[in-house]
């Protein structure tokens, strides 16, 4: 296994790792380079000729600022699924035996004037930050509740605004093929989709809200049809977490063998503890860290693409204050800092009618990504994880000419 140390860099977010062989250096501007023994200090900080040379090179200083405005939308609070361990619960299933049914944030559903709403709000955002093009994520609860939202936002967008693309994240049972050839027709190019293990533990944690039963086999079916007529390429997330840790290998196979893998970008992720009534109890450790590597090397053999190992950029919504770059927005109009807490009233940070509430207002509601869950182990820990990960996923890129 890779021995990994990180060390602090003090310029931007880069990042820089102890490989096999080597050092990483992680660019904010997303460019990596190689690094000796001799380029660090003792200490392990870049020596001052090292920087000199990343910075006349362009690696070094802050990460360049977004020239497309990312608007988060949500077209339906409502999911079809009932997932227990899903952030937008709000209490935990009453029902331990069906186990399908967790109380969820308030319903809402985009409507024609909502989508007039939002428009005009990202038009003065967009302004603001002199930004000419707009990609919008469609998203939920299931954002297919309300195909129809979805198609109106994506159209009038279009029109109104000028360039747009588009992306989603959607649990794809309710994908049709004539639905993603609508959808790409009005330029959406991405659809993340999540796996919860192999099937059988998928099937068991997945599971449709109102009729129960599993839905492995219906979402690979629609994600196959859905890229027989359209160009959309996927993210596949698969959650890890100690009910599924035994079935991903197969599952990686299992998708290999039914899907397009070369369309497709394989995304292992630790499933976070909201504290509704699920935890997550795998530890950070050497053996998560090697399993996490078998994976990608596997997923890689097959032909997928895995995600590549970056320097901390701040996310385009909730990395900047007032939604200068990018924003969320419920079905309803109200603004979340970020998509983690979209819905709910306690959360809100302003509307789109009205703008953002006063920084004395907001400063105490807005987070980041990841800042809700709760982790059973520190900050730490989990970063010496994180970069073991990426430092033998950088290795194995570059033995084999992939980097």
């Amino acid at each position: 296994m890779t021995t990994v140390e990180t060390v602090p860099v003090q310029t931007g977010g880069a990042r820089i790792l102890r490989g096999s062989r080597n050092w990483w250096f992680l660019a904010p501007n997303g460019a990596v380079a190689r690094l000796r023994d001799g380029h660090l200090t003792a200490g392990g900080t870049l020596r001052p000729d090292t920087e000199r040379q990343l910075r006349e090179r362009g690696l070094l200083g802050s990460a360049p600022l977004p020239r497309t405005y990312s608007l988060t939308v949500l077209t339906s609070t409502q999911c079809n699924l009932g997932c227990g361990y899903c952030f937008q619960n709000t209490g935990q299933d009453a029902d331990a035996d069906r186990g399908s049914r967790p109380p969820r944030i308030a319903r809402a559903r985009l409507t024609t004037p909502t989508i007039t709403s939002i428009l005009g709000f990202a038009e003065r955002q967009m302004a603001a930050a002199g930004l000419e093009k707009l990609r919008i994520m469609l998203f939920g609860g299931e954002p297919l509740l309300n195909p129809r939202g979805c198609l109106e936002l994506l159209r009038r967008a279009a029109d109104t605004l000028g360039p747009t693309s588009a992306w989603m994240i959607s649990n794809a049972t309710l994908l049709t093929p004539q639905l993603a050839g609508q959808l790409a027709e009005l330029g959406l190019d991405h659809v993340q989709v999540t796996f919860d293990g192999d099937r059988p533990d998928h099937d068991r944690i997945r599971v449709r809200r109102a009729e129960g039963g599993g839905t492995f086999d219906a979402i690979v079916r629609n994600i196959a049809r859905a890229g027989e007529d359209t160009a959309i390429t996927w993210t596949l997330r698969v959650n890890v977490s100690q009910e599924t840790l035994g079935g991903i290998d197969t599952l990686t196979d299992r998708l290999a063998a039914e899907l397009d893998a070369s369309r497709c970008t394989l995304y292992f992720a630790p499933v976070g503890d909201v504290g509704v009534g699920f935890t997550n109890e795998l530890l950070y450790t050497g053996d998560l860290s090697a399993r996490f590597g078998r994976w990608q090397r596997r997923a890689l053999e097959l032909g997928f693409r895995v995600s590549r190992p970056q320097a901390r950029r701040p996310c385009a919504t909730c990395g900047y204050r007032d939604g200068r770059y990018g924003a969320v927005v419920s079905a309803d109009g109200t603004l979340a800092s970020c998509w983690e807490t979209a819905g709910r009233s306690d959360w809100e940070v302003g509307t789109v009618t009205g703008g953002y509430l006063p920084d004395t207002v907001t400063r105490e509601r807005w987070v980041g990504c990841q800042d809700l869950y709760r982790q059973n182990e520190n900050e730490r820990t989990r970063a010496a994880f994180r970069d073991a990960v990426d430092a033998a996923l950088l290795d194995h890129l570059d033995e084999t000419g992939r980097l």
